[in-house]
C-alpha cells in the first residue's frame, strides 16, 4: 500500500471509529434522558391529578357541609344534598356520582339508567370491582381507585382515577374521577420529540463525517506525508465541533426543559402541600407525602437536564389574564402576596412574546418563592409607546447578583430568562440588596412587531 492510502486510510478510521463512539454515546444519553424524563412526566402528571381529585371532594363536601351539619337526614335533605352535587359538575367529562353503601347507585349525572341499580357486583374489563373499592376507599376516611370506565366524550374504555369520600350519616359514598389518557398522549408527544432530537443530532455527526473525509481524502490527495501535522490540525478542529455541537445540544435540552417542566412541578408541589395542608395531618394519606418528597426529588432533576411546556392560557386569555392567574396561584397556595398591575391601553401580543414574558415572571416567582423570604410581590406590565416593560419587585433578603451570574453550577433560571428576552431583542436586568429585588424586562415596539405573524399584523 502507498504511503498516501496508508495515511489516507489511518486518518479516515480514527475519525469514524470516534464520531461512531461519539454518536453512540449520545443516543445512549438521550434514550437515558427521555426514560427519566417520562418517568418524571409521569409521576408529576399523577400526583397533579391526585391533587385535582382532591381538591374537588373538598370542594364536594364544603357544599354538603351546611346541611350536614344540621344533623338531618330525612329524603328531603338527602334530596338536596344530590341536586347541590349536581350543580356542582365540571366540562363533559367530570362529574359527581353518589352510591349508598350497599352498591346502589344514587346518581350519575352522565350515565342516569344506572340510577337506582344494585351495583355491587359491577367490575371492569380487567377485574377491579370498582363500586365496592369505591365504597371501601370511601369508609377509610377517603382514597384513590384506578379502573377502566366509559369516557362520555368519547363512548371508550378509559383508563381512570378516582377518588371517593363518605358521608355516614347519610350512607352515603360521593366519588369524582379524572380521564388518565391524556398520560399517553403526553408521553407519546415526548418519545416523538425525542426521535426527532436523535435524528438531527446523528444527522450533524454524519454531516461532519463527511465533511472530514472529504477534507482528508483531499488533503491526502494533494499533498505529501510532510503536511500531516496540516492534517492533524484540521482532526482537532473537527473533534471542538463536535463537542461544541454536542455542548450546545444539552444547553438546549437543559434551558427548555428547566423552563417548563420545572415550573409544571413547583406548582403541583405547591397544590398537594395545599392539599395536604387543608386535609390536616389525621387525614392526609401517607401516600400525598410520599408523593410530596418524590416531588421534590423530581424537581432536583428535572433542573439537571431540562423540558419544554407551553402554557395553555397564554393563548386563550393572553398574557395580562395568564398572568393573573398566575398570581391567584400563587396568592392561594404560598404564603406570598402577589398584586399585578396592568398600565397603559393592553395589545394582543405576538406568541412568542407572551411565552418569554409569562416564562420570566413564573421562573421569578418561583425563585421568590424558594429563596427570597418574601412577602409581598408586586407585578407590573407596562405598555407605553415605545413598547413594552415587565417590572417584578419583591421585599425579600435579596442576593447578589454578580456572584449567582458567574457560577455556573447555579443561576440557571437567571441565565435562561435573559437568554430568552434577548432571543426577542429585548433587554433583561436584575437590581438586587436586602429588602428589594427588582427584575425588569423591556421590549421595544419594533422587535415586537417583527414578531408578529401577517394574520396578527392585519389585524
Amino acid at each position: 500500500m502507498r504511503p498516501r492510502s496508508t495515511f489516507l486510510l489511518l486518518a479516515i478510521l480514527p475519525l469514524l471509529l470516534t464520531l461512531t463512539l461519539i454518536a453512540l454515546a449520545m443516543v445512549q444519553q438521550q434514550q437515558d434522558l427521555s426514560r427519566r424524563e417520562r418517568q418524571v412526566i409521569e409521576q408529576a402528571t399523577m400526583a397533579a391529578k391526585e391533587a385535582e381529585l382532591l381538591n374537588l371532594a373538598g370542594m364536594a363536601r364544603s357544599a354538603l357541609a351546611p346541611l350536614y351539619d344540621t344533623r338531618r337526614d330525612d329524603p328531603e335533605t338527602i334530596a338536596e344534598a344530590l341536586r347541590l352535587l349536581a350543580q356542582l359538575d365540571y366540562g363533559i367529562d367530570g362529574y359527581f356520582f353518589v352510591f349508598d353503601t350497599g352498591g346502589r347507585n344514587l346518581q350519575h349525572p352522565r350515565q342516569p339508567e344506572l340510577q337506582g341499580q344494585d351495583l355491587w357486583d359491577l367490575r371492569d374489563t380487567q377485574g377491579v370491582p370498582v363500586i365496592r373499592e369505591l365504597i371501601a376507599r370511601g369508609h377509610e376516611g377517603g382514597g384513590f381507585v384506578r379502573y377502566l370506565w366509559e369516557k362520555p366524550s368519547t363512548r371508550e374504555l378509559t383508563p381512570k382515577l378516582a377518588y371517593a369520600i363518605s358521608m355516614p350519616r347519610w350512607n352515603m359514598v360521593i366519588g369524582t374521577g379524572v380521564y388518565l389518557d391524556d398520560i399517553q398522549v403526553t408521553l407519546s408527544q415526548l418519545d416523538a420529540q425525542v426521535d426527532e432530537n436523535i435524528a438531527e443530532t446523528m444527522g450533524w455527526i454524519a454531516g461532519i463525517a463527511v465533511l472530514g473525509v472529504v477534507l482528508i481524502a483531499g488533503s491526502g490527495l494533494a499533498l505529501n506525508l510532510s503536511d500531516a501535522r496540516v492534517a492533524d490540525g484540521k482532526l482537532r478542529n473537527l473533534a471542538r465541533q463536535v463537542v461544541k455541537s454536542q455542548e450546545d445540544e444539552r444547553a438546549h435540552l437543559s434551558r427548555e426543559l428547566h423552563d417548563s417542566t420545572s415550573q409544571t412541578l413547583v406548582s403541583i408541589k405547591l397544590l398537594l402541600e395545599s392539599a395536604a395542608s387543608q386535609l390536616g395531618r389525621e387525614h392526609t394519606p401517607a401516600a400525598l407525602h410520599r408523593a410530596v418528597q418524590r416531588l421534590g426529588d423530581a424537581l432536583h432533576e428535572v433542573r439537571r437536564i431540562s423540558h419544554r411546556l407551553r402554557p395553555a392560557e397564554l393563548d386563550t386569555l393572553g398574557l395580562p389574564a395568564a398572568l393573573d392567574d398566575l398570581a391567584e396561584e400563587f396568592n392561594q397556595h404560598g404564603r406570598l402576596r402577589v398584586a399585578l398591575q396592568l398600565w397603559g391601553d393592553a395589545q394582543a401580543l405576538p406568541d412568542e412574546v407572551n411565552t418569554v414574558l409569562f416564562r420570566v415572571v413564573q421562573e421569578s416567582l418561583t425563585n421568590i418563592e424558594k429563596h427570597a423570604r418574601a412577602t409581598r410581590v408586586q407585578v407590573r406590565l407596562i405598555f407605553h409607546a415605545a413598547g413594552l416593560r415587565l417590572r417584578i419587585v419583591d421585599d425579600g433578603v435579596g442576593f447578589d447578583v454578580p456572584a449567582i451570574r458567574a457560577d455556573p453550577r447555579r443561576g440557571i433560571g437567571m441565565r435562561n430568562m435573559r437568554e430568552r428576552v434577548e432571543s426577542i431583542g429585548g433587554s433583561f436586568s436584575i437590581d438586587s440588596r436586602p429588602g428589594r429585588t427588582a427584575v425588569l424586562a423591556d421590549l421595544p415596539g419594533d422587535a415586537i412587531e417583527r414578531l408578529r405573524t401577517p394574520q396578527q399584523a392585519a389585524a
